[in-house]
């Protein structure tokens, strides 16, 4: 549990300590309190990407993998998170949720507040079939010095769009490019949710060359990172689940990865 989430968290010392209720918040307490020393600080993206999207590579921290595969035989308990930022698109988001529908996956979209009021039916769908819906501000803003009170009020506002729409808080935030400052979570309420496995599917359209390179990294207690605002995308991420289910593992929501 403990090298799972150490890959996870984002690797910042003094993290903050998310709201939650019962057991999962104790149990978060716990492990913030074990691992914490363990934790550097890094900044987890870079600036001047293209296309404006999340090519940020997480830190030591962030990537750090245990050194050998959980063993287990039988496929039982091989959890993984497939994530999707910058959606909902009008077209490829419906069709990726389509093919979700399909193959009884269920994963996490990190939307963007502008997209969530142009296309709330799409919104609405995730919710109603089972995925989560996370906050990746409302304009795809990264957070940078000087800009702190307008990143938060971005933050404030999709979380606000987002509960007009679906009628629920959002908890999970997956800050683009990776940049965070851990004051937000105590005083919003909410948690940072970065990557593991890196697809970069922004940057490519061979579908099947993003799916290769995602099933040959992927491991037990991984969450991966791509986007459903490009077709191949879209036709890479159900080749990945295809695949990824063929060897036994199970899609979750990224809560399944953090707090089981």
């Amino acid at each position: 549990m403990q090298e799972r989430i150490k890959k996870i968290l984002l690797a910042a010392a003094g993290v903050g300590v998310l709201w939650m209720a019962g057991s999962q918040a104790a149990q978060w307490v716990e492990i913030r309190e074990t691992i914490q020393e363990d934790v550097t600080v890094e900044e987890q993206g870079e600036e001047g990407d293209t296309d404006g999207q999340d090519s940020g590579k997480p830190g030591d921290a962030l990537k750090r993998k245990a050194d050998e595969k959980t063993e287990d035989p039988d496929g039982t308990g091989r959890k993984i998170a497939l994530t999707f930022d910058d959606g909902p698109h009008p077209s490829f988001t419906e069709e990726l949720l389509d093919g979700l529908k399909e193959r009884g996956v269920k994963a996490s979209f990190f939307v963007l507040g502008e997209h969530v009021q142009l296309h709330p039916d799409i919104v609405k769908r995730m919710k109603e079939e089972g995925h989560l819906i996370g906050n990746h501000t409302y304009s795809h803003m990264q957070l940078k010095k000087g800009n702190w009170d307008e990143y938060r009020q971005e933050l404030i506002k999709t979380n606000e769009v987002i509960r007009e729409v679906t009628g629920q808080e959002t908890a999970y935030v997956r800050p683009p490019y990776g940049c965070w400052d851990t004051s937000f979570e105590e005083e919003l309420n909410m948690f940072p949710v970065l990557w593991t496995v890196d697809s970069r599917d922004w940057c490519s359209k061979d579908a099947a060359g993003v799916a290769q390179k995602v099933a040959e990294e992927t491991e037990e207690g991984d969450i991966i990172l791509m986007h459903d605002y490009y077709a191949s995308s879209v036709d890479a991420a159900l080749s990945i689940v295809d695949s990824l289910q063929a060897e036994g593992y199970t899609f979750v929501t990224v809560e399944e990865i953090l707090f089981d």
